[in-house]
């Protein structure tokens, strides 16, 4: 697996390139069709991306109101490094 680097900054920055990609007046026709199907791809990802993004949160705020450093999560909802 490639190791990606990405923030939610970072999708944050695509989506509004998407944004402007589609509010781009001189393209129309198959083009204009081809752009709207890559949006609805982008932010198809971009949920999945979000709803991960807010399950780690939850599962933080589960093993922080828990207070006890036994508390142990799956790795897989780990909220990276400290």
């Amino acid at each position: 697996m490639i190791g990606l680097k990405n923030t939610l900054g970072d999708l944050n920055n695509h989506l509004f390139a998407q944004l402007e990609r589609l509010s781009d007046e001189d393209i129309d026709g198959e083009k204009l069709n081809e752009e709207i199907n890559r949006a609805k791809a982008v932010t198809s990802v971009a949920s999945k991306i979000i709803e991960n993004g807010t399950l780690v949160l939850e599962a933080q705020k589960l093993r922080d109101d828990r207070m006890n450093a036994d508390t142990t999560v799956p790795k897989m909802l780990e909220g990276g490094e400290k």
